[in-house]
């Protein structure tokens, strides 16, 4: 996890660069001349793309930070995207206020303005469809943690409900065995008590032989 930060650090580097390339390109158009001028706009555009394409991998890692770190990185993610923002205007203005002074010099000069008034539109669409997009990203990221989390807390009952179930069929496995033996002396009881009626019947039997007996021999004299 700690090389996920270290990139995302990285990006961090290579966008302070091209925003402050993009900064200082910004304050030369003012004073600078036709060619150089079309020079300046075409390096801004550039930088202002990479520095786009720089915050989509930056968005892409803060995901992979871990959770202590990723609320610190997700913060800064906001300020860059606001600061790229930011600088897509003033360069938009500083073009514009050129452009309403600046005296064509050819036919092809002035169709490279009107391409470039173009092209900055489509830049500040690409801006915001890039903010508009993080946003969605960071949406669609807190469904997937309350979904994690909600997943974990099924799993979670899940599991104690097992628990108690094992518990259960514990229990259960213990009353069986206490009714066998249960039965087992039970039987052992009623097997006991047939035989001492057998037994006392046989006494019986043979007591009343004997009396019997006695009696016969008795008369017989």
């Amino acid at each position: 996890m700690p090389k996920m930060v270290s990139l995302f650090e990285n990006y961090e580097q290579q966008y302070s660069v091209l925003t402050a390339d993009i900064t200082s390109q910004i304050g030369l158009l003012s004073t600078s001349g036709a060619k150089d001028r079309r020079q300046l706009i075409s390096n801004i555009e550039k930088n202002v793309k990479e520095a786009q394409e720089l915050l989509e991998q930056m968005d892409l890692e803060v995901r992979e930070v871990e959770m202590s770190k990723r609320q610190r990185c997700g913060t800064k993610l906001d300020c860059y995207r606001a600061e790229l923002k930011r600088l897509t205007l003033e360069y938009i203005k500083a073009r514009s206020i050129k452009q309403g002074t600046f005296n064509y010099e050819s036919t092809e000069e002035f169709e490279d303005v009107r391409i470039n008034e173009d092209q900055k539109q489509r830049l500040l669409d690409n801006s915001e469809r890039l903010e508009r997009a993080g946003k969605r990203l960071e949406e669609g990221y807190k469904v997937i943690l309350e979904t994690e989390e909600i997943g974990t807390h099924v799993l979670q009952n899940l599991n104690e409900q097992r628990e108690t179930i094992q518990r259960s069929r514990g229990r259960l496995r213990e009353t069986n065995e206490e009714l066998s033996r249960s039965s087992r002396i039970m039987n052992s009881m009623i097997m006991r008590s047939i035989q001492q009626r057998i037994v006392f019947f046989v006494v019986g039997a043979c007591f009343v032989v004997a009396i019997s007996l006695g009696l016969y021999l008795g008369f017989s004299k």
